[in-house]
């Protein structure tokens, strides 16, 4: 792509549009995005929303001001989650705007755009021409004006729950007690008007105030260290769930009665079997479920075993949204717990998804624990991310590695995934793997999944040694049992915990063994009680490194830095501890 001088490809992405706000994101760039996504329109309604973030409100000021400019009719909804703003997209047959930066940092802020009917908006269906467009404003110094735009207010708040509330139907008779943690964002807004309005829930409230510094905890629920405060509260209270929101609470992550996180896999696969059950009964043959390229196998055998057909996508919501819409699928499940609904205008909502695990939970009489237990049966390894010089050169090697084994089959719907998965196979040599390029960073995402977590380790790093260069490592023992290779960290190596975020910037790591450390000892020393999906995803807050246990604490391998484990919960906050100077 050719840079200008009022280059915006650094902040217009994929699937939406992020940046500093106050540096990239600016009140003049805010202001010709608004007027090019208004020219990009057919019809001149455009609803517009925005988060509890410091910038957000001037941004969606200058926003308004730029589409009215360019003749829109703009409804100013004020503060709303992104599945809010959908639903008023859906409802009014407007296009919508929201400004937002989801799960980013304080500083960072964004937006996500859609057309009439909740209709995505992605590189590859306007956002590019909005890019553009919005360039040739700035460039210029002026937005010419064009039309007779006006803005007015709206609200959209009671026609959100009531829509959910229609959607899902929770049976009476039994009462959950149900902690949610908003991290002081946008579902402080949403979870009191649909969760507080059942009577068959007794909600309690964590950090529902909004404020866009974020105060307790960033508002990214896939780190696990955001979820201690929700962990605690679980227990203490006596909670049958506990539901955790992202910034614009279009995303939900699920505890369960003992605090444990379930993974967004197997929600997607609750959730799917839910839908393919009441399409079904109303006369669909083979309902669809859109599943993206990294969403754990069992998905897919769920789908298939409520009769239902899988339609694999590649990671992101603008291409599952267009997939869903394609091919009426009744769902969407992606790994990064987004999950879609057809009768949701082929959107995602966090708030949705926990209505379907409650209504579920009511139904089956028991615990969340046990209402999940069939649906983690294989060992993930979270999302790693390797930042690289050569990412085709890299994903080659993999691939020419794959392709000599012959029972594996290849392809590349999202970068490229390997399936060496068959019936016929002993246990030990089930697995696949999925190894994308980041769409904005130099990096490789890999996740791997096997029958056995011995197979998911060994393949993990046999994997991680053919994108660095390196020569594969000794094949694992056994589960649990580290080797040489498994206990060192390449240089400028990051991991991003459980997978939809920025990776971590590398701090330290010369990619050598570390000399000055307690004794190695094997999983579970440390004393750590998590399950062990959520252990394989746990990374040091500080650098993002791997963790490896010592007495009664886990060691960055990266950077050194001692994190203890107290009650049984790693303690990862990042400026706790020093770097360790070398013995």
């Amino acid at each position: 792509m050719t840079e200008t001088p009022h280059d915006l490809s650094a902040v217009v992405k994929a699937n939406d549009i992020r940046g500093v706000a106050g540096e990239q994101l600016t009140v003049p760039v805010a202001r010709a995005l608004g007027a090019a996504f208004a020219d990009l329109l057919e019809a001149p309604e455009l609803i517009v929303a925005h988060d509890m973030r410091l910038s957000s409100p001037e941004l969606s000021r200058a926003v308004i001001e730029g589409a009215v400019r360019r003749g829109a009719i703009v409804a100013d909804a004020g503060l709303s989650s992104t599945d809010q703003l959908y639903c008023a997209s859906g409802l009014h047959r407007a296009a919508g705007l929201m400004v937002t930066a989801s799960h980013n940092p304080a500083r960072d802020n964004g937006m996500k755009l859609c057309l009439p009917g909740a209709r995505p908006v992605g590189r590859d269906s306007g956002l590019e021409e909005v890019r553009r467009g919005a360039e040739a404003y700035i460039a210029a110094g002026e937005i010419p004006a064009h039309g007779e735009g006006r803005a007015e207010q709206i609200d959209t708040l009671e026609d959100y729950a009531r829509t959910l509330h229609d959607l899902v139907e929770l049976p009476a008779g039994r009462r959950l007690r149900v902690v949610v943690d908003a991290a002081d964002a946008m579902a402080g807004l949403t979870a009191p008007a649909v969760l507080g309005a059942l009577e068959q829930i007794d909600l309690i409230e964590l950090h529902f105030g909004l404020d866009g510094t974020f105060p307790h905890h960033p508002a990214d629920p896939l780190r696990p260290e955001n979820l201690v405060d929700l962990q605690e509260a679980v227990r203490r209270e006596g909670a049958d769930l506990g539901l955790a929101f992202d910034g614009d609470a279009d995303r939900c992550v699920v505890l369960d009665e003992t605090g444990a996180p379930v993974p967004p896999s197997a929600i997607g696969a609750l959730i799917a079997s839910r839908e393919i059950a009441r399409a079904r009964t109303a006369g669909e043959e083979r309902p669809r479920v859109a599943v993206n390229a990294v969403a754990s196998r069992h998905v897919h055998e769920v789908i298939a075993g409520a009769g239902g057909e899988t339609l694999p996508t590649p990671v992101g919501h603008a291409g599952i949204k267009r997939t869903m819409a394609a091919r009426d699928a009744v769902a969407g499940v992606e790994h990064s717990a987004h999950y879609y609904f057809r009768d949701f205008f082929f959107a995602d909502s966090g708030m949705l998804a926990a209505l379907h695990v409650l209504a579920a939970l009511a139904e089956s009489g028991g615990t969340a624990s046990a209402l999940v237990a069939s649906h983690s049966p294989y060992a993930g390894s979270g999302e790693l991310n390797f930042p690289v010089d050569d990412a085709v050169a890299a994903a080659a090697r993999v691939r020419a590695h794959a392709e000599s084994l012959p029972a594996a089959r290849v392809d590349e719907l999202d970068g490229l995934s390997v399936h060496h998965w068959d019936e016929d196979l002993d246990p030990a040599e089930r697995w696949w793997l999925s190894l994308r390029p980041s769409q904005t960073e130099s990096l490789l995402r890999l996740n791997v999944e096997a029958q056995e977590h011995a197979t998911m380790e060994r393949v993990r790093e046999e994997v991680r040694a053919l994108v660095l260069g390196a020569v594969p490592p000794p094949v694992v023992a056994a589960a649990g049992t580290a080797t040489a290779e498994h206990d060192r960290v390449a240089e400028g190596t990051s991991v991003d915990a459980l997978g939809d975020g920025p990776a971590l910037a590398e701090e330290a790591g010369s990619g050598d063994a570390i000399s000055t450390c307690p004794e190695l000892l094997p999983a579970g020393a440390s004393g750590a009680d998590v399950p062990g999906w959520v252990r394989a995803a746990l990374r040091c807050p500080d650098c993002g490194g791997e963790l490896r246990d010592v007495e009664a604490a886990l060691q960055c391998t990266a950077c050194r830095r001692l994190h203890e484990v107290e009650g049984g919960i790693p303690v990862l906050i990042a400026g706790r501890h020093e770097v360790p100077s070398a013995g």
